[in-house]
Formats: C-alpha cells, sequence, structure tokens
C-alpha cells in the first residue's frame, strides 16, 4: 500500500481557508498589543493597567474557544468558523463607534476573545482532511495563522499614527475579514472524515485524563509564551529602551515572525523526529533566552534572545499538536479546544506577571527569571511522560513512522 504525499493527502483549499481565518482572526486579537502604547496618550494607565489591557483578549480567547470547540465538534468546523468571524464584526464596530472610557475599552478587549477562539475551529477544519502521520504539518501550517499577529505590531500604530487616532484602526480591520470571510466560505469545506459529534459525558470524561491536562500544560507555556509576549513587548521596548510606539512595534514584529514561521516546522520535525523530543530542545532553549533576557543587556542583544525564545515557542506549539491528534484523534475538536483554551490563560497571565511584578520592583528582570523558571519545569514534565507515553500509546505512534517509512523506500 502506497501513501500519499502531504500535497496529495487533503484538501488544499481548506488548508488555505483554514490559514486565512486564523491568521486575520490573529491579527485582530492582538490589535490592542501595540496599540496600548498609542492608547496610553488618551487614557492614561498604570503598568498593571496596560497588562490587563493587553491580557483580556486572551483571557476572552481561553472562555471562548471552549465553546468554538464544542461548536466545531456538533455543526462543524467550518460553520464554526463562519460564525466565529460574523461575530467578531462586533467589537470591532463597537472599538470604532462607541469607545469613550478606558472601562468601555476592556468591554472591547474582552470580546476580541472571539477571534483568538478561531484556533478551536481552523486547526480541526484542515487537521481532520489529513492523516496521522501529516497532522503535525497539516495543523502546523494552519496554526502559522498567528502571524497575523505580525500584521497587527507592523500596521496598528503606523495606521492610527497616520490617520491622527487609534479608533479608525478597529474600522479598517473590518475590511480584511469580510474578504476572508467570503473566500472562506466558498472554498473551505468540512473533512468527509469527521469524527460523529460525541455526548456530553464523553467530553468531561476528557478532563479526567491526565494526558489532557498534561498537554494543556505544555500548550499553556509554548502558546502562552508567544502570545503573551507578542501582546506585551511593544510595551516592554517602550518602557524599558524608551522606543517611540511605532519603533517598539516595528522590533516586537521581527521576534513574532519567528514564533509565528517557526510552528510549522516545529510540527513538521516533530513528525521526523518525535514531538516529545522536539519540546525537550525547545523549551531548554525558550529557558536559555529568557534568563538571558532577564539580565536586560543592550538592546540589539535582547531583540536577538527574543527571537530566539519565540521561535522556541513557536515551534512548540507546532510539536504540541503533533502529539494530540495522536492521543486523541476522535476528540481533536474538543482538545482542540480544551488546549487552546489553557494555551490562552498562559498567555493571559504573562502580561500580567511581567506587568506586576514590573510595578512592584521597578524592573523586568523578576518576571524574565519566573518565566524562564516556568520554561525549565515544563522541559522536566516532558522528560517524564515521555517515559510514560512510550510504554503506550507513543509506541504505536512510534511503529506507524516506521511502517510509512518503509512503504515510501
Amino acid at each position: 500500500m502506497e501513501r500519499k504525499s502531504f500535497w496529495k493527502s487533503g484538501h488544499k483549499p481548506t488548508l488555505f481557508g483554514a490559514f486565512l481565518y486564523f491568521d486575520i482572526s490573529f491579527m485582530i486579537w492582538g490589535m490592542l498589543g501595540p496599540l496600548a502604547v498609542v492608547i496610553a496618550m488618551d487614557y492614561p494607565m498604570t503598568p498593571v493597567e496596560k497588562a490587563n489591557l493587553v491580557a483580556l483578549p486572551i483571557l476572552g480567547g481561553s472562555i471562548l474557544r471552549l465553546v468554538l470547540g464544542f461548536m466545531s465538534d456538533y455543526i462543524g468546523p467550518k460553520l464554526t468558523a463562519q460564525i466565529g468571524m460574523g461575530v467578531t464584526v462586533i467589537p470591532l464596530l463597537l472599538g470604532w463607534l462607541w469607545v469613550d472610557s478606558l472601562n468601555q475599552l476592556y468591554v472591547v478587549a474582552l470580546l476580541l476573545g472571539i477571534a483568538g477562539a478561531s484556533f478551536a475551529a481552523a486547526l480541526p477544519l484542515a487537521g481532520q482532511w489529513y492523516p496521522k502521520e501529516h497532522q503535525g504539518l497539516a495543523m502546523g501550517i494552519a496554526g502559522a495563522g498567528n502571524s497575523g499577529t505580525v500584521l497587527a505590531t507592523l500596521f496598528a500604530n503606523r495606521l492610527a499614527t497616520h490617520f491622527g487616532n487609534w479608533e479608525i484602526v478597529f474600522g479598517l480591520a473590518l475590511i480584511p475579514i469580510v474578504i476572508v470571510f467570503v473566500f472562506f466560505s466558498l472554498f473551505a469545506r468540512n473533512s468527509p472524515n469527521r469524527p460523529a459529534p460525541k455526548k456530553l459525558s464523553e467530553y468531561s470524561s476528557l478532563l479526567k485524563q491526565r494526558d489532557a491536562w498534561v498537554f494543556c500544560a505544555f500548550y499553556c507555556v509554548t502558546f502562552g509564551g508567544f502570545v503573551g509576549l507578542a501582546n506585551y513587548l511593544t510595551i516592554f521596548f517602550n518602557t524599558q529602551y524608551g522606543l517611540s510606539a511605532v519603533h517598539a512595534a516595528d522590533i516586537t514584529t521581527f521576534c513574532i515572525i519567528a514564533g509565528s514561521f517557526f510552528r510549522p516546522v516545529g510540527g513538521f520535525l516533530a513528525d521526523k523526529l518525535g514531538g516529545t523530543r522536539m519540546l525537550t530542545y525547545l523549551y531548554m532553549g525558550a529557558c536559555i533566552m529568557l534568563i538571558g533576557v532577564s539580565f536586560l543587556p543592550p538592546l540589539p542583544v535582547v531583540v536577538v534572545m527574543l527571537f530566539l525564545g519565540m521561535m522556541c515557542l513557536g515551534a512548540g506549539n507546532g510539536s504540541v499538536f503533533q502529539l494530540v491528534p495522536q492521543r486523541f484523534g476522535n476528540e481533536i475538536g474538543l482538545m482542540t479546544g480544551i488546549v487552546g483554551a489553557a494555551g490562552g490563560i498562559g498567555g493571559y497571565a504573562l502580561p500580567l506577571i511581567l506587568g506586576q511584578l514590573y510595578s512592584t520592583y521597578q524592573s523586568y528582570t523578576p518576571g524574565f527569571v519566573i518565566l524562564s523558571l516556568i520554561a525549565a519545569a515544563s522541559m522536566a514534565l516532558v522528560l517524564v511522560m515521555q517515559s510514560k507515553w512510550r510504554a503506550h500509546w507513543l509506541k504505536n505512534s512510534l511503529a506507524a513512522k516506521k511502517e510509512s517509512t518503509s512503504f515510501s523506500a
């Protein structure tokens, strides 16, 4: 029996549609990160208030991913994605035409979470079209839509500066999401091999399984670290190094590129080398880079360290989701929502850690030390779980990989 190559085994229009949906949603989800520095000129904020502003969309996304994960299982990921894009229009309109105080902006920030919840529909939509030996790469490509954060950091502050107000950025964001909605509706398709919906009792049983919580912990660090830094680094560069809003966002963009475009690389390498092995290396790399950042070296050095650290976290996202379908293949829709929610919680916590500790100690050193220790603890957890998994489900995955190699030889 001959195995199909990656590009022949799935549905390319759906893969591209899932990427675009995720990409534009991430752009919208991450707008407040760079804009926070500009918004602070209209609404002066303490370090903790700034951290809250950029963290609230992540919290909203974390909660709503569970909802979209459930919907993906029951009504299909395509319809779920269409509903998600439709509802995303609401906070964009509110941010453009309604906001007149910091408290109202907090409401918009929380509602932007619907865009972040796109993860729970985009990844199952793409992944369900591909066999297990290619799911790491497929979900990595769809998940590379987190590169939408690059669009936010690259253009949000420039547009706000050009038009003389930041509210117009919300209005302009309506244009690309409408275009993507039309393309997605025309070309994306649900997989004919989509698993049948599970009963509610079966969903709750997932949370009783230790492996589900382990994957949540892994993703809380990789995705949470990536999205949390993506939303906070503009504030960090502006506060620590005195950069302008546009310049700080530009450097943040450079760092985000590493995390975004190395996600599919992480999935691909995990397919080849094994997800647990890749995660061990990547957590180690993130730990080393974050402890280096804690010394607050000169700007060129800290940029390189953050670039490499976010590269490790981004590749780690792909590696985690190379493992999830192998362990929970029949529950991938709900597990994507659960694990994605955990990642969102990590992303919500990170700005609060950095903002609160900076407010207390007037230094970012304690915050980055704590982040590096979390990465080190994650690496230790991978090593512990790897030995347990090899004795159970992981050995079947390794056998399938060897079989695939022998067929293609």
